[in-house]
């Protein structure tokens, strides 16, 4: 990067970045694991799918939000020669480097379907309707504050990375228009011009 510069990631870009695989993978092994009985049958498996649904969609979203506010709220503007990361490279970043973990957890859920049917695969669907919820929550902070939310890239560079771990030492931030993201994480929608 020149002139010192840093790669900045967004924090709701990152955040939102496991939503789509979690989700997708939780319903996907809920829909083969239903197929089979298991040990206690799909109807106590199904209601306690959707238990566990609704459990982990609200501890993933209220989680740590404390660790996201606090750095939200001191953080610094950005520097003219930092370098803005594109949506799609961050996704992609995040999602090579969790796939193991993804995999382990698709496995998981999907075995889990021999015992309780479809109740794994809920669970993991249900922490990826989480992040969504998280990361609109972000999106709320970042349009209360007129700011975008930027994380260095190299705090996130390590496994497991989050922007709200222990490495991350604060936040930067730009205004709305900067970046390929809208506020919240989701793709820039385009506004046709008018004549």
């Amino acid at each position: 990067m020149a002139r010192g510069g840093l790669g900045l990631a967004r924090v709701a870009v990152v955040v939102r970045a496991g939503a789509a695989p979690l989700w997708w993978l939780g319903v996907f092994a809920a829909g083969i694991s239903v197929l089979v009985p298991g040990l206690t049958g799909r109807r106590i498996g199904l209601l306690a799918g959707v238990a566990l649904f609704l459990v982990a969609a609200a501890v993933v979203a209220g989680a740590r939000r404390k660790r996201y506010r606090t750095p939200a709220a001191a953080a610094a503007r950005a520097g003219k020669h930092d370098v803005l990361q594109d949506r799609r490279v961050t996704v992609r970043n995040w999602r090579r480097g969790h796939r193991w973990w993804l995999l382990l957890a698709f496995l998981a859920a999907l075995g889990s379907g021999f015992a309780v049917p479809a109740a794994g695969g809920l669970l993991l669907a249900g922490a990826g309707a989480g992040l969504w919820l998280k990361a609109g929550w972000i999106g709320r902070v970042e349009r209360d504050g007129d700011a975008l939310l930027w994380v260095r890239v190299d705090w996130l560079s390590r496994r497991g990375g989050t922007p709200a771990g222990k490495r991350v030492k604060g936040y930067r931030t730009t205004g709305v228009a900067a970046g390929d993201a809208a506020p919240g994480g989701g793709r820039r929608v385009a506004v046709a011009a008018r004549s």
